[in-house]
């Protein structure tokens, strides 16, 4: 009995020292684990900021979405909102002790052991035992590589992140942040993709599925792999019926019901990719990469959808216009007797710039038609009037002979866009289970060009197209392409003149104009387009036919400094060469910058800057950017009551004489009415505007303008060259301007050009063309001392 008390008291001495030594030797481990992994770890603080990358939107002045920007798909729902069944899917799959342990579940830390244990001699993968919380560390703080050390460093942060966080806050990171899938982050986006519902809208089945992918989601994908993912789904609802989240009859419902997938319809975008790339541009150079693909901006832009597709519309078809003018180039390839015409048709990839244009293939021709094959399988004929337009392009820019014949374009094997042009139901059919129709033949343009429409009160740009299509070419012509505006330049030297004391009326002696440039270079010698010479004209006259030598004889007399700075002064160059060249357009500036520059001559001189942005949200809602920063205390009412309209205050900087301003309007006008731009004067409404052709017909021109509303059109190769023979601003710019002026207004009233206050004349009264700057007229003598008029022509000035 007293050996036997003696054994016992032994035995608990030497467990106590065992305890006591495993004690001393785990406490010494884990100092050794804090000291070895805990330096260094990441500041698990900064989790109370955290801000999940969310996706930023783009949106037209109407509110169409133009654009979205995003690197992972992702919304973020606050953990009020997230449906309690949801949540306990998620605690039943992946963590049901999630409320209970402090950041590690160490029962289930052992099972994990055991199971790696006997996997290491299968060589199988090991599996973790990973709590919600440890997850959070890992996708928010460490990296994903699968080691021990990793899962130490994740158990200490855990560890940390409980003690600093509550449950809630913790889960509603998790929920937000983990991958779901098919590029979806967080559980809303998951429930959009998978069963385009939001997520008060999920039956239990569907939350279930959603709580089965964060282990592996593509090994449960609903579609290729549907029966494992109906197991997991199942197992699940098991789960949560066993922890009493639902009741056996709940979760065998829901397990005899299919997974049923239901993608989300398509986001309607309105496309207007040259704009919405420009937008993009600024966005990234405001709050770069991290803000635009993760920052949740809510942008709303200036954009115009009706004008927008108005312009794309007009754009193509003067460039198509202008290109039949000057021929065919010929197919896109020539496929050989022994190929599958119709897979070589497949394998294809061409954007060919418009919606109704497609890709075929010639299959026999006789002189009257052409029978052709679409890459769709559908039979056609393209007939000899659709191909007269086809004639070749000869050097020396002329074209060749008329087509009398379809074998004098197309040959069997040629691949070449077509159109379809009207329905044959009624033909005879070679294969009686095809459809049959009638085609044109088309082409890709090589002239390229841009337009643009603005607000000329504002800047907003409502309307910009950079290019015949920006899946061919992604340079933006109206914003990056600097050319030389040509005579579209000309308003500002005579709006110089104008400020030093002439009038529209007076004259300037339209001769030949002859100037030594010195260092070698010759004589430089100007020229009408017409190569003629018209004697004295007119101020007016001379804008409203482009006279070349009349425009540089005034500035030479005004003096190029004057020049130089209106160009600085209204935007359209800063750095103008005091060169007389230059008066005639040889500096070099853009679509946009030209086109806001007329903007502030219609709106009586007033600074305007172009923005395609009206404002942007942070994705809590606040505004961070404004374009419009007029005062306006009285627009944000305290309460439901009648109030005044509130009064603001107009903070353009004045830039033009607004007296200068009208008077290049009415001249301006002129050029409509019986100038350059004639063309336009069929719309039968107040439009002014001014034509452009650079040297040698590289560039061709036109902005004009409604009261309301300034437009800018150019054109041109992207390598300049000739745009040909008898080719300027108003045989290609001038229609394209015309055109989408009549659908732009067709449905407003015609408004006339305002006339600054107290310089009206009665109806009664006439209107001589200098009446506008009473008093200030230039003494005729100066004029012909300077060689602008003869001695002769004065009486024309008299007063």
């Amino acid at each position: 009995m007293l050996k036997s008390k003696k054994f016992w008291i032994n035995l608990l001495g030497a467990t106590t020292a065992l305890i006591l030594l495993g004690s001393i030797l785990a406490a010494g481990i884990g100092i050794y684990i804090l000291t070895t992994y805990g330096r260094e770890l990441p500041d698990y603080h900064q989790l109370a900021d955290y801000e999940p990358p969310v996706v930023s939107r783009i949106y037209a002045g109407d509110g169409s979405l133009l654009a979205e920007y995003a690197r992972q798909k992702r919304l973020f729902v606050p953990i009020s909102a997230i449906p309690p069944k949801l949540i306990q899917a998620y605690l039943s799959a992946e963590d049901k002790n999630f409320y209970t342990h402090g950041g590690i579940d160490y029962l289930g830390l052992m099972r994990a052991v055991l199971v790696n244990i006997k996997n290491s001699l299968s060589d199988r993968r090991p599996v973790g035992a990973s709590t919600i919380t440890q997850q959070v560390a890992k996708n928010f703080l460490l990296s994903g590589v699968i080691s021990y050390e990793r899962k130490i460093k994740e158990a200490i942060l855990a560890y940390r992140i409980e003690r600093a966080f509550s449950k809630d806050k913790i889960l509603e990171l998790y929920l937000n942040e983990i991958y779901l899938g098919a590029g979806s982050y967080g559980v809303a986006a998951a429930s959009l993709y998978y069963f385009n519902k939001a997520l008060d809208e999920l039956a239990l089945e569907e939350m279930a599925y959603l709580a089965a992918l964060p282990k592996a989601p593509n090994n449960y994908h609903p579609v290729r792999n549907y029966e494992a993912a109906v197991g997991r789904r199942n197992w699940v609802l098991n789960r949560m019926a066993e922890e009493g989240y639902i009741t056996e009859e709940e979760a065998r419902a829901a397990k005899a019901k299919p997974l049923v997938i239901q993608k989300p319809q398509k986001t309607n975008i309105f496309k207007a990719e040259y704009f919405t790339e420009e937008v993009r541009r600024e966005l990234k150079s405001l709050y770069g990469d991290k803000e635009l693909y993760g920052g949740g901006l809510f942008v709303r832009t200036t954009l115009s959808p009706r004008l927008q597709a108005i312009a794309e519309r007009e754009l193509k078809k003067g460039l198509i216009a202008y290109d039949r003018r000057h021929g065919y180039k010929g197919p896109l390839r020539r496929l050989g007797a022994s190929d599958d015409w119709l897979a070589e048709l497949n394998k294809m990839e061409v954007s060919l710039g418009m919606d109704s244009w497609q890709l075929a293939v010639v299959r026999e021709v006789t002189k009257t038609e052409a029978s052709i094959l679409t890459r769709d399988g559908t039979l056609g004929v393209i007939p000899l009037e659709e191909v007269k337009w086809a004639r070749r392009w000869l050097k020396g820019e002329y074209l060749g002979p008329k087509i009398k014949a379809v074998t004098e374009v197309l040959t069997p094997g040629d691949v070449i866009i077509v159109e379809p042009v009207r329905s044959d139901a009624g033909r005879d059919k070679k294969d009686e289970n095809a459809p049959f129709g009638t085609y044109g033949l088309r082409q890709i343009p090589e002239i390229n060009g841009a337009i643009v429409a603005m607000d000329p009160h504002t800047g907003r740009v409502l309307a910009m197209s950079g290019g015949f299509d920006y899946r061919l070419s992604e340079y933006n012509r109206a914003t990056q392409a600097m050319r030389q505006p040509g005579s579209a330049f000309k308003p500002f030297v005579y709006a110089v003149a104008l400020d030093k004391g002439f009038t529209p009326s007076s004259l300037i002696l339209d001769a030949p104009f002859v100037m030594e440039q010195g260092h070698g270079l010759g004589k430089w010698k100007p020229k009408n387009s017409s190569d003629k010479f018209y004697g004295p004209s007119t101020l007016r006259l001379g804008l409203e036919k482009s006279r070349n030598l009349m425009t540089v004889r005034l500035a030479q007399y005004i003096k190029m400094d004057g020049i130089v700075d209106i160009a600085s002064r209204m935007g359209i160059n800063p750095r103008l060469k005091p060169m007389l060249s230059m008066a005639l357009g040889a500096g070099e500036t853009t679509l946009m910058r030209l086109t806001a520059a007329y903007g502030m001559i219609v709106n009586g001189g007033k600074k305007i800057t172009p923005t395609l942005i009206d404002k942007i949200q942070d994705r809590w809602g606040e505004t961070i950017f404004r374009h419009d920063q007029r005062p306006c205390p009285n627009c944000l009412a305290q309460e439901w009551r009648w109030q005044e309209e509130p009064k603001l205050p107009d903070q353009r900087k004045r830039v033009l004489d607004e007296v200068t301003a009208y008077q290049l309007v009415s001249m301006l006008e002129g050029v409509v009415q019986r100038g350059t731009g004639i063309r336009i004067r069929a719309l039968g409404r107040p439009l002014a505007g001014k034509t452009g052709t650079s040297n040698d017909s590289f560039d061709a021109w036109f902005i004009g303008f409604s009261p309301d509303l300034v437009v800018g059109v150019f054109a041109g190769f992207d390598t300049p060259r000739s745009l040909g023979r008898g080719e300027e601003g108003s045989s290609i710019a001038v229609p394209i301007f015309r055109d989408f002026m009549k659908a732009a207004l067709q449905d407003a009233p015609p408004i006339p050009f305002r006339v600054p206050p107290g310089y009206g004349w009665s109806a009664s009264t006439p209107k001589p063309d200098f009446w506008l700057r009473p008093g200030k007229r230039i003494q005729s003598s100066k004029l012909s001392d300077r060689g602008l008029f003869p001695q002769k022509m004065q009486k024309f000035l008299t007063d």
